[in-house]
């Protein structure tokens, strides 16, 4: 558990405070997205478990269009917050392994559907979904299981190739060393040879051998959003500071290109 400052302990408990009503308005739960500390009672270094900044979590939203959406290690739900706005999705489920973490989920996105589990043990009756998002665990986080077909350390690719069965498309936070490209903290781009996704500035790719393997097992590429700078909230994550990216994928496009064919890990044989 981490040491929190005197105004951070106070805010916490203000957020706890709130937490004890039935109901919070949009005021408070943004009060308890931002305060309510994940440190305060586990060791989130250990988990991985970083919640989103408020702030990043609003934008990421802007690439989120679908109807239905599955929030993979939704944490407290502040990704399902903005993606589950009136003009947003219609239909959300938020996929959490902490029981603590998902019972303030349900004050902040009561509409939602909470799973309390691992998201590489889903129901089999889960269904499909238009968009699948997520802030997973970053890293060699430990864990018991590992995606359906990607092999390596990282938790967060492991995290993706699960949502490439559930999905259509999706968005999540990456590290910046995990995306593949470089674009949030690059004024212009930032680099000699920048390539123009037809939104905002210019993005680097910079490709690794973990990025040719998860696409050889998976078919999955990760893309630049449109236009996100993600420095911008470096300093409002809680107790760290890490250089993101936010990744689109096209998981149809996954699934088309997986050779040799292999089994959707929720099909049901015949």
């Amino acid at each position: 558990m981490a040491k929190l400052t005197k105004a951070q302990a106070k805010a916490h408990q203000q957020a706890c405070d709130l937490l004890e009503k039935d109901i919070l308005n949009d005021d408070e739960k943004w009060f308890v997205l931002e305060n309510w500390q994940e440190s305060a009672k586990h060791i989130n270094t250990i988990a991985g478990a970083f919640f989103t900044p408020v702030g990043l979590a609003r934008d990421l939203a802007i690439e989120v269009n679908g109807r239905r959406v599955i929030d993979l290690c939704a944490g407290i739900g502040a990704l399902s917050f903005f993606c589950s706005a009136p003009w947003k999705a219609t239909e959300v489920v938020c996929v959490e392994l902490n029981p603590e973490y998902a019972a303030v989920g349900r004050k902040i996105v009561p509409e939602a559907r909470w799973v309390v589990g691992s998201v590489f043990d889903l129901p089999s009756d889960i269904g499909a979904f238009d968009f699948a998002i997520g802030n997973p665990p970053f890293g060699a986080t430990p864990r018991k299981e590992r995606g359906p077909r990607y092999r390596g350390s990282e938790f967060e690719l492991h995290v993706i190739d699960v949502a490439s069965d559930l999905a259509d498309f999706g968005v999540f936070i990456v590290p910046q060393m995990t995306a593949g490209f470089k674009y949030s903290g690059c004024p212009n781009g930032g680099w000699p040879e920048t390539h123009k996704n037809g939104f905002g500035n210019g993005y680097v790719e910079r490709p690794t051998d973990v990025h040719d393997r998860l696409f050889s097992r998976t078919g999955i590429r990760l893309g630049p959003s449109c236009g996100i700078d993600t420095s911008t909230y470096d300093k409002d994550w809680h107790g760290v500071s890490v250089r993101t990216e936010i990744v689109t994928i096209d998981f149809i496009e996954a699934r088309a290109a997986r050779q040799p064919a292999q089994t959707n890990m929720f099909e049901v044989a015949a």
